[in-house]
């Protein structure tokens, strides 16, 4: 009997939602591992790692929870690798590893939307992180985004891209961290800058 196949929809992908993001600035030599011939931008010694958590929702074609780590990198224009992601969706998996590269694994991701937002994240083996966003007021206008995400697929480097708009806000956030988990690497240090993308809607890959 042949192996099943999972299904997943043709790039670009339509997704929409919510997400809240952390903004972190880490040592070099603390990074994971990024693909052969992607170089972080540096300042001072340091990069600048993004982890959100993100709730894909209706209309989007796809609904799941995800938790990812990426690391801004060099590029014609704004560019990112991502190091660590992890979802609840066997279709998602399997369309970010296919399509982009992208080194989805699956977690279990408890999300709580209220006036703070809550999320967890663990595997079989342990868990990953816990984080609390209380949001501030947002902005009443939807702001534009456009950015590649570069990873390594079939042994070439990939650049995809993804146009976003959004109605950002800042947030307070609150992060528990496993260290000796896969996001170890920010564990003691705390974010430079909290954000909730309020109603976002992304085109991601061509």
């Amino acid at each position: 009997m042949a192996e099943q196949v999972t299904a997943y929809p043709p790039e670009p992908w339509n997704l929409a939602g919510q997400a809240y993001l952390s903004i972190w600035r880490v040592p070099v030599s603390e990074l994971p591992a990024l693909p052969g011939g992607v170089e972080p931008i540096v300042v001072g010694g340091r990069a600048q790692v993004f982890t959100a958590w993100i709730d894909y929702q209706e209309p989007g074609q796809l609904q799941y929870h995800e938790l990812l780590a990426t690391v801004a990198v060099r590029g014609e224009r704004l560019s990112s690798s991502i190091t660590d992601i992890w979802v609840d969706s066997e279709v998602s998996l399997a369309g970010g590893r296919a399509l982009w590269g992208i080194p989805k694994d699956l977690a279990a991701l408890d999300f709580a939307h209220g006036r703070t937002f809550t999320a967890s994240a663990a595997t079989q083996e342990d868990w990953i992180a816990t984080a609390a966003f209380t949001p501030r007021p947002s902005l009443p206008v939807r702001m534009p985004a456009a950015f590649d995400v570069v990873q390594m697929l079939d042994g070439r480097l990939k650049r995809s891209p993804v146009r976003a708009k959004a109605r950002p806000c800042p947030a307070a956030a609150d992060w528990r961290i496993n260290e000796s988990g896969p996001f170890g690497f920010l564990a003691g240090q705390r974010p430079v800058l909290n954000a909730c993308l309020r109603d976002f809607k992304i085109v991601f890959g061509g």
